[in-house]
């Protein structure tokens, strides 16, 4: 079930991405198992950047961070837990062989009930029910497990190499700006962009493990409504990834976004992450985010 990708915009986008690119191959075959035909899509227009005021990375970092609820604020967080629904299959083609041609075809998105938690500095756990059946992952900050009943495993799996990697990476309940240069993080300017018709500061996130994303920062909300998600494989070959962050609501003084939808470049169809409800500071064992004994 490893999940693809600010607590939510980060956790959830970042960490519950890994669970989108499994989940959605529990029911069939998906891309990589056979060449397909590339999807037919247009080639975007492009778009001039947009004339905004002239400010330095770290002043629109400092504008985010105000926006998000201010960094006291956030330093009192220790955990969240977030419930919702989970978009999953829209951006996976199933192999479907017909007179001996195989061919793809697109999945209808599955909204799957899912409950994520996150505990500092950088533990987190996530259920997803698929089927009727829980599947669990855990990250303890240093090691991870993954339970799959769907796939008819009953036994916990250790993390790959690559999935350690990857959930070692993710900047927890902070995300990728607050509080950036304590984790070893760099920040710069990237220009100014267009995203979804708004003007947008285009941040560059450099981890100190040397990983690049970047973030997109509404000119005048001052909240990310865009990021870089996790590449998926398809067709033999990476695609990039865009994640959108929408619908932000307050809880308990935190700005966070109810809504994360995610685009693969060259699908057609998007998926959705819905998050119902959030809880701060909520008492989270350190015993939850462990492979049980």
């Amino acid at each position: 079930m490893i999940v693809n990708r600010n607590a939510m915009s980060i956790a959830v986008a970042g960490l519950l991405g890994l669970a989108l690119q499994a989940s959605a191959a529990a029911p069939a075959a998906v891309a990589g198992t056979a060449a397909r035909p590339a999807a037919k899509t247009l080639a975007p227009r492009p778009v001039a950047a947009p004339l905004l005021p002239a400010l330095s990375a770290q002043q629109v970092v400092e504008k985010y961070v105000a926006a998000r609820g201010g960094a006291s604020a956030w330093k009192a967080v220790q955990t969240m837990t977030f419930k919702g629904k989970m978009g999953a299959g829209a951006t996976t083609y199933e192999a479907v062989t017909e007179k001996r041609t195989l061919e793809r075809k697109e999945r209808e998105e599955m909204m799957l009930p899912f409950v994520l938690e996150s505990k500092r500095p950088n533990k987190s756990r996530l259920e997803l029910t698929f089927n009727g059946q829980t599947a669990v992952q855990v990250y303890d900050g240093t090691n991870g497990y993954k339970y799959r009943p769907y796939l008819g495993r009953e036994e916990w799996m250790p993390y790959s190499a690559e999935e350690l990697k990857r959930a070692a990476a993710e900047p927890g309940i902070d995300g990728l700006l607050i509080d950036y240069a304590a984790r070893g993080s760099r920040v710069e300017s990237a220009g100014t962009d267009t995203v979804e018709g708004k003007g947008a500061y285009r941040l560059k996130v450099t981890g100190k493990d040397g990983q690049v994303r970047h973030a997109w920062i509404d000119a005048t909300s001052f909240l990310e409504v865009k990021e870089d998600g996790a590449p998926r494989k398809l067709d033999g070959k990476l695609h990039p990834v865009a994640v959108y962050l929408r619908d932000y609501k307050a809880e308990a003084g935190l700005m966070i976004p109810r809504v994360i939808e995610t685009a693969v470049q060259g699908v057609p169809k998007t998926e959705k992450i819905i998050i119902d409800s959030v809880a701060v500071n909520p008492p989270l064992d350190d015993a939850r985010f462990q492979k049980p004994k």
